[in-house]
């Protein structure tokens, strides 16, 4: 039994001890926040080794923290990964994986349904570099295999999707790419590793945005990749170093304290969420809803296969389109109407005008964002308090 990587140990047990021994100096039971920028060489020989990575230690927070190495070995120990590396941001740890795997003149596949700053960095920023993106439909298999081409480096997705909660088939992707020597990299964020471990499954790579449900207080912003540890060497010793997304200690401590109460947390997100979604959809001013715990959604089987639960996450369509939206999210009172999700608090969003605002009408609509779509990351206060807010709240549109 070993508390580093969580070899042997329940989901539970390592939320709490992965990746950490107390220290022999203080035997201080909490991980400690290693606020500092830098460390203390034992000699130039030691300096010199380290600096030539003949050695591992500690040189510079900006490429390496033991407060970051607890949060990066728990995290990788909960996916079933080999190593991890923690980020400044969730959008940092995409970016800097697909730094690390490709190059100019490379290609990219990604399922079309994505929170839209990865859409736009897929689509806007990556191109000024020479990376271009394939979008295509992620729930045909056959979508994957016809859009590969020789430049084809990378295939990129998030189940659930943002906001349309669509679910992929990672096995049947991860299979496809590598039969064509292509890596698979699943956003995870959505699900954490407490309801899904794309690894598992077939992906190569892992990436989350720690801001969401694995913080879960919204109060921190960060993010981790999790992969094997020939990549997550690659890429601390090149873009991790060279660009500097490094995050604060005190931001990993946190993720730490929100890892300890992930799977109570998400449990309750989970039941909250599956009762408001029922609600829903029995209410007469609900046009559609998409949450994959409903027996109607169309990959609701793939859903339970895949995933422990079916996590705290519902989009749902409002008669009236756009007005009536605006109005809604204007009246409730108890969820806030903010950009984030997987928050310990419910909150609410129109992500046409917010979140994937950025993306064209042409765009919007191919990423399935309609005018009438709103979002809802249900919390874990009381849930008939939740539906209340929601229920006086479409009284009023």
């Amino acid at each position: 039994m070993t508390t580093d990587q969580g070899e042997d140990l329940g989901f539970d047990t390592i939320s709490l001890h992965g990746g950490y021994t107390p220290d022999e100096t203080t035997g201080s039971r909490a991980v400690p926040i290693y606020q500092t920028t830098s460390y203390v060489f034992d000699d130039a020989d030691h300096a010199a080794r380290l600096f030539a990575l003949e050695e591992a230690g500690n040189i510079y927070t900006r490429i390496g923290n033991p407060t970051h190495a607890v949060f990066e070995k728990r995290v990788a120990a909960l996916e079933g990964g080999e190593a991890g590396l923690a980020t400044s941001s969730g959008m940092a740890a995409i970016h800097l994986t697909i730094m690390t795997l490709l190059e100019a003149g490379d290609e990219i596949v990604a399922s079309k349904y994505i929170y839209g700053g990865t859409y736009n960095l897929l689509s806007t920023t990556l191109p000024k570099y020479g990376i271009e993106t394939k979008f295509i439909d992620p729930d045909e298999l056959e979508s994957w295999e016809e859009a590969i081409s020789e430049d084809t480096k990378l295939f990129f997705l998030e189940s659930p999707g943002n906001p349309l909660l669509n679910i992929v088939d990672i096995e049947g992707v991860a299979e496809i790419a590598h039969a064509n020597d292509i890596p698979v990299v699943v956003d995870n964020t959505f699900n954490t590793p407490y309801l899904s471990q794309p690894l598992k499954l077939g992906a190569d790579i892992v990436v989350h945005s720690a801001t969401k449900y694995i913080g879960g207080h919204g109060s921190s912003i960060g993010g981790i990749i999790v992969g094997s540890e020939d990549f997550i060497f690659k890429a601390r010793t090149e873009g991790y170093r060279d660009i500097g997304p490094a995050l604060s200690p005190v931001n990993s401590w946190l993720f730490i304290q929100g890892l300890e109460t992930l799977s109570l947390r998400m449990e309750r997100h989970s039941e909250n969420a599956q009762q408001v979604a029922e609600w829903l959809e029995e209410h007469p001013k609900v046009e559609w809803i998409c949450y994959p715990g409903l027996e109607r959604h169309v990959q609701h089987e793939l859903a339970k296969k895949q995933q422990k639960n079916f996590g705290g996450m519902i989009t749902f369509g409002i008669q009236g389109g756009f007005e009536a939206g605006k109005k809604l999210i204007n009246n409730v009172e108890l969820c806030s109407l903010l950009a984030n999700v997987g928050d310990t608090r419910t909150l609410i969003i129109h992500p046409a005008s917010t979140t994937h605002e950025q993306l064209e009408a042409e765009e919007q609509e191919e990423a399935g964002i309609t005018e009438d779509l709103i979002r809802i990351s249900v919390g874990l206060e009381n849930v008939e308090d939740i539906i209340a807010d929601l229920k006086q709240a479409m009284e009023k549109v």
